[in-house]
């Protein structure tokens, strides 16, 4: 690997913006008339993470940037591809960038951080301690979901106190979290805000689950191509930050793009770092 990359000509910030922009979904072109759910899921796929909130202000905040990008859209075309049934479901819950819809195409690239989660590795402190302390409650909930398909935490708590707000989660939540990090488990649908959790091989399309593993630097760098296809031009930094990515791989992986050519590192004007965008947009 050459010590150090190429760097292209620099490229003005008003160059930057429309290749950031485009990349985003914003085009001047004016979206069809009619939004169907092809519509929706391209959108997806391009953006490559979808990020779900709570925060209700108008709507829940994960309709907003289909909204921002298509305009006035039937709701209903993201809930079915997110929790529909059958060909309808083209997407999936995972850890993203924080808890978000990803397309199902990303599902095997997602596999190696379920793994490190198994391991107690990229998880919240609290829930990784409960993974190694906690095993005879995880299986016991794990049984529950094989024998009675997709469950809430509430549908299996055994707790008798009302619980507390945000973390004050019981035994049950837990080891359903810790089993939807570790990709034990995945999420079939909603009820309101709530989770709905059930076997993935029961809830996603089997091409996907039997697919074989991506190694994992393979796969951290199939996401940082993702990541550099959806920003357009971007900082080392916001490149690995669109998936969560650990710094140190990120940059070897980056660096690896560029030379093999799937990746350009260019300059742009004003900024201090040094940028990636995809060959052929910089012209």
């Amino acid at each position: 690997m050459p010590a150090e990359l190429p760097i292209h000509p620099p490229l003005s910030l008003k160059h930057a913006r429309r290749l950031a922009l485009a990349a985003q979904g914003f085009s001047s072109r004016q979206p069809p008339a009619t939004i169907k759910a092809a519509h929706v899921t391209q959108l997806i796929e391009r953006l490559g993470v979808l990020q779900i909130d709570s925060v209700n202000a108008l709507v829940r905040s994960h309709y907003l940037p289909l909204f921002s990008r298509l305009g006035p859209y039937p709701r209903t075309l993201l809930e079915q591809a997110a929790w529909g049934q059958g060909r309808q479901r083209k997407l999936f819950e995972y850890w993203g960038h924080e808890a978000s819809l990803l397309p199902l195409e990303l599902y095997p690239m997602m596999r190696w951080r379920m793994q490190r989660a198994a391991q107690g590795e990229g998880i919240y402190q609290q829930l990784a301690k409960f993974g190694r302390e906690q095993q005879t409650t995880i299986a016991r909930v794990l049984q529950t979901v094989r024998e009675q398909g997709a469950l809430g935490a509430g549908s299996i708590s055994t707790r008798q106190d009302r619980a507390g707000p945000w973390w004050d989660w019981s035994a049950e939540k837990h080891a359903l979290e810790w089993l939807f990090a570790a990709g034990e488990v995945t999420v079939a649908g909603r009820r309101g805000f709530e989770r709905l959790y059930d076997l993935p091989e029961r809830v996603l399309p089997s091409a996907i689950v039997c697919h074989p593993d991506i190694g994992e630097s393979d796969a951290q760098r199939g996401l940082l191509l993702h990541a550099v296809k959806a920003l357009g031009v971007a900082t080392e930094k916001d490149v690995r930050d669109y998936f969560r990515q650990d710094p140190a791989p990120a940059k070897r992986g980056l660096a690896e793009l560029v030379e093999e050519g799937a990746v350009q590192r260019v300059q742009v004007q004003g900024w201090k770092q040094p940028a990636y965008t995809l060959p052929g947009l910089t012209a």
